[in-house]
């Protein structure tokens, strides 16, 4: 697995040097690596190859169709929260069956597209949720297949805007009241109960976590298959973070043999929903520096790609590494890498001691493969980037850029 390595002092993806991909396809401009997109699915399968389970990848984490679509072609389900997720999903070659529907806020006529088209699985986040389920497959003449997601009151000891999983969080149930629950929806018209679930939250860079919930899922699972309940899967949602700082974190095999003693014996397929482990490490940002500027004793390096690029710094505080491109000895420097937005927010660095840079030189922001171009906007009337994927030294133009005929074409 290459993804992306430097030879003689270039970063590469691929095989394809980055500044040919610049020069091409214009900046800002997200790159992702096929190899490095496929063996990060591969470790995860390995990571559970001791029982049976289903990776379903979280496509909110990035949604463009190259990578849908390679998922898709390797087997791979797909985890959705959205009418519009489900169509790319399916567009992509997802079978449907291999498809779990989640979030809190589905609307009548998401669960009835979720229906027609034969939707695995419906995460389900409420008895409300069910109720209105059940009606809705009656009328169609379907079954809702779903599974309750639990909410177990864990601290993910993530950012508190991704973390999900504890009691005053909007998501799930409460564990305790889970058990009466799912006896409850067992006898509800259309409804088959086939799973439980959990999803504690995002960039979760502790085991222990995830774990503990874990822990108690299972003890639901046994309480309820001992009542004569068929359940068929235990869902352990996602959330495993990646080394945006390179501080070291658990990867898929060393979360797979903590859980391993829990899980094992358990006679339900384990169903796994990643996202950000997938896909974050696949992707870079390539963007480049317009002005140096100096000013307030501080210096900015003012680049072409903003908030609206990629806005988890501005709205996390989130750190991502960023390199030059192509190497040379300089001195280091203490920068602010900014964008051009109208917003003082607009940052992807701050005192960010980095080599000195030079006007038109080309910088990649690392790690950008998950919510990165999924978060994108057009704020200040700006276009997207273009989506580039490469793969055995060759590249493909996965979305072209946006131009502002894009921008004002729905207006009427």
């Amino acid at each position: 697995m290459e993804g992306f390595v430097r030879r003689e002092g270039v970063l590469h993806g691929d095989g394809v040097a980055l500044p040919k991909l610049a020069e091409r396809f214009g900046t800002p401009l997200y790159v992702y690596s096929r190899s490095s997109l496929t063996g990060a699915l591969a470790a995860w399968n390995a990571a559970y190859d001791w029982a049976p389970h289903r990776v379903c990848y979280a496509v909110k984490a990035n949604a463009s169709g190259a990578i849908l679509r390679l998922f898709a072609s390797l087997g791979a389900g797909a985890d959705i929260v959205s009418g519009g997720e489900m169509l790319a999903a399916l567009r992509a070659g997802f079978p449907p069956e291999a498809i779990v529907f989640a979030g809190v806020g589905k609307t009548d006529a998401e669960l009835t597209l979720g229906l027609e088209k034969g939707v695995g699985d419906f995460n389900v986040e409420s008895e409300e949720e069910v109720h209105r389920l059940s009606r809705l497959a009656t009328s169609l003449g379907r079954t809702a297949r779903i599974s309750l997601r639990v909410n177990p009151d864990i601290d993910a000891r993530s950012h508190p805007y991704i973390s999900t999983g504890l009691r005053q969080s909007k998501f799930g149930v409460d564990i305790g009241d889970a058990a009466a629950l799912v006896r409850r929806l067992v006898s509800l018209p259309s409804v088959e109960v086939r799973g439980l679930h959990f999803h504690i939250g995002s960039q979760i860079t502790e085991i222990e976590p995830i774990e503990a919930a874990a822990r108690e899922l299972v003890e639901l699972a046994r309480t309820l298959l001992a009542e004569g309940i068929p359940l068929r899967f235990i869902d352990l949602g996602g959330g495993l973070g990646i080394d945006y700082e390179g501080c070291g974190v658990p990867s898929p095999s060393d979360l797979g043999q903590r859980l391993r003693p829990i899980l094992e014996n358990l006679p339900l397929e384990i169903v796994l929903e990643p996202g950000r482990s997938l896909v974050a490490a696949s992707g870079v940002l390539l963007t480049r520096v317009v002005l140096i500027k100096e000013h307030g004793g501080k210096r900015f390096v003012v680049v072409d790609a903003g908030m609206n690029d990629l806005i988890r710094p501005a709205l996390y505080e989130a750190y991502h590494r960023i390199e030059p491109v192509e190497e040379r000895v300089v001195p280091m420097a203490t920068v602010d890498v900014v964008g051009p937005i109208c917003e003082t927010g607009d940052f992807l660095a701050l005192d960010r001691e980095m080599p000195e840079v030079e006007v038109g030189d080309l910088l990649a922001v690392r790690d950008a493969g998950a919510y990165c171009f999924s978060m994108a906007s057009n704020y200040n009337m700006r276009p997207r980037p273009a989506e580039v994927v490469v793969s055995n030294g060759e590249p493909t133009l996965a979305r072209r850029r946006e131009s502002f005929d894009d921008l004002v074409r729905n207006e009427v």
